[in-house]
């Protein structure tokens, strides 16, 4: 077991100021967004001794398809064995160490084999062939759970177990069926900014008006109302303009209804922030997905993929551009502002902000970020029953 993280180094003064009540509170310190020292910090406690989300189950459709991941600080290989179960690897060869699979590939074959001197490993990691006497250790897992069609690794193997970790976040989406949801298209993009610039954008709306005319013909953007409930999420509704049946540049749907959503799921979209890597946006009818990659201080990639109903997706005229062309505009209008904040909290003329009202996710992110820092790993909030903002649709779901 890896020895416990110890606090960010991050000045306590400025943590002190983060986490006075909503209205008090301070953004976070210049050094959370540029400093390598707290970049590394981050993937060691935030992304290494937490769950990650890889990315989805679909990706490893078949046995023996083999998918390299980079997650927080380590190379991690991803394979569906022969009984159908996906298990995690370090990416790393018994011998000498080199990379099985590299990075960003993903290959087939009924074993694991070493592009550098050709040792070879079943799918379930054990050693194969006459080395297997001489050397029987294989390659060291890796912690994997599944949940909902996403595939999540812990690497410091300490992480609580991912149900508890979610929380209420898994009654929360039941009615969405993200376990029968299949990808329609993905999109991937590099930003020179800090992955929480990232978070803090996707957690409020205020922004809205002023760099996303189309979003706000769709979506009132001060509809939004975040719900409270045990679990490493954040986040919450925000509703359709009368007239509009989803997110799209007309508001029209190409798609089709999720078939288990109740009339009042339909009028609303759902903006959850898992951890400290994906952020999950329900639709009536698609979901839309971001996974971030944080690279650098200044650098984030961040994978998009949009999930449809595969009765949908197996409609003769069916076509996610609606969906997809939409929203890669909206994110790319997001991703200017993003660098734009980056460029200005690297600056030595900034000072940490207040928020406003309508900042209460940022406020709640922000604080959970602080904590983690001052706490030496990422925060977790109360263990209590779910509960909701007064602003809650009288059939939202609940934590059983």
């Amino acid at each position: 077991m890896d020895a416990p993280t110890l606090a960010a180094p991050v000045d306590p003064s400025a943590l002190a100021q983060v986490l006075r009540p909503f209205g008090e509170s301070e953004g976070l310190p210049r050094e959370a967004y540029v400093s390598p020292a707290v970049h590394q910090w981050e993937l060691g406690a935030f992304l290494d001794d937490a769950w990650v989300c890889v990315g989805r189950a679909q990706a490893l459709d078949q046995v023996g398809a083999q998918r390299a991941i980079r997650a927080g600080r380590e190379g991690v290989l991803l394979v569906r064995d022969q009984s159908g179960e996906i298990r995690g690897f370090y990416n790393v060869c018994r011998h000498r160490a080199h990379e099985l699979v590299q990075v960003g590939d993903c290959v087939r074959g009924r074993q694991i084999r070493c592009p550098y001197h050709g040792w070879v490993y079943e799918l379930d990691g054990a050693l194969r062939g006459q080395r297997r006497e001489l050397e029987p250790r294989g390659l060291v897992p890796v912690r994997v759970e599944i949940w909902r069609g996403f595939v999540f690794v812990n690497l410091s193997g300490t992480a609580i177990p991912l149900k508890e970790w979610l929380g209420d976040l898994d009654a929360l989406t039941a009615a969405h069926d993200l376990e029968s949801l299949q990808i329609a298209a993905t999109h991937s993009y590099e930003l020179v900014a800090n992955w929480k610039l990232v978070v803090e954008n996707y957690h409020e709306c205020y922004h809205c008006p002023l760099i996303h005319p189309q979003l706000c013909k769709v979506s009132p953007p001060n509809s939004g109302q975040n719900y409270s409930g045990a679990g490493a999420w954040i986040g919450g509704p925000m509703e359709l303009m009368p007239h509009v049946e989803t997110m799209s540049f007309d508001g029209k749907s190409v798609g089709a209804p999720l078939p288990r959503l109740s009339p009042a799921q339909r009028r609303s979209v759902f903006y959850y922030g898992v951890g400290a890597n994906l952020l999950i946006s329900l639709h009536p009818d698609y979901v839309l997905t971001h996974r971030l990659e944080p690279l650098a201080p200044d650098r984030t990639r961040v994978e998009c993929q949009w999930l449809f109903h595969p009765d949908a997706i197996a409609a003769p005229a069916f076509s996610p551009a609606y969906a997809v062309d939409f929203w890669d505009m909206t994110n790319r209008q997001d991703w200017r502002a993003v660098e734009s904040v980056h460029r200005g909290v690297s600056s030595r003329g900034f000072r940490p902000g207040v928020f406003a009202s309508r900042e209460q996710a940022v406020y709640e992110f922000v604080t959970r970020v602080a904590r983690g820092y001052r706490d030496g790993g990422w925060a977790q909030p109360p263990r209590g029953p779910a509960s909701t903002s007064p602003g809650c649709p009288a059939d939202c779901p609940s934590a059983p």
